[in-house]
């Protein structure tokens, strides 16, 4: 890779972390909880309630947390207290990234019933994770199919956590 290749990947490597970074957790987040929670039998009002709720605050958070981590990577490299200027395009592309993708797996929930929202929101959230890793892939030039591969995963263990917590918490409280 050439000097001016690296130099361009450098910059623009906060923003591709932020961006699959917030759709990966935001997918994995929402349809986890939106599973574990659907699983339990509540109405649907509460489940679009609590996906909001999930939404806005982990948006929030994740780019705030963004802002404060890349700030700090910047003040250690430079050695010095530095602007939050540079930070906060990577933090807004975590914000965007993590509050847009957490309406992939609610938005089954606002025009289904709940019986078939569930199924249709783990099955919509699985592909757009494999379909995050097909284009990430694409785009760090390695394997896509295992780029894929280990999105869809990932998002299958999220839904297996929601139901197995689900199912022991009862057992835990009473």
């Amino acid at each position: 890779m050439d000097q001016k290749t690296y130099k361009l990947r450098q910059h623009f490597a906060p923003y591709v972390r932020n961006f699959i970074f917030g759709v990966e957790d935001s997918l994995v987040s929402t349809v986890g909880l939106l599973s574990g929670i659907a699983i339990a039998g509540v109405a649907q009002h509460i489940i679009l309630l609590t996906g909001l709720i999930l939404i806005f605050v982990e948006a929030f958070s994740m780019g705030v947390g963004s802002l404060l981590s890349e700030h700090s990577a910047e003040k250690y490299l430079k050695g010095r207290e530095v602007s939050f200027a540079r930070a906060l395009p990577a933090s807004a592309v975590m914000f965007i990234s993590y509050f847009l993708s957490g309406f992939i797996p609610l938005f089954p929930y606002l025009v289904l019933d709940v019986s078939t929202a569930f199924p249709t929101s783990i099955a919509v959230s699985l592909f757009a994770l494999f379909l995050l890793g097909l284009a990430g892939g694409k785009f760090l030039h390695v394997n896509v199919l295992r780029s894929s591969f280990e999105m869809l995963i990932i998002g299958g263990v999220a839904v297996i956590i929601g139901a197995v917590v689900r199912n022991l918490v009862p057992n835990l409280i009473g």
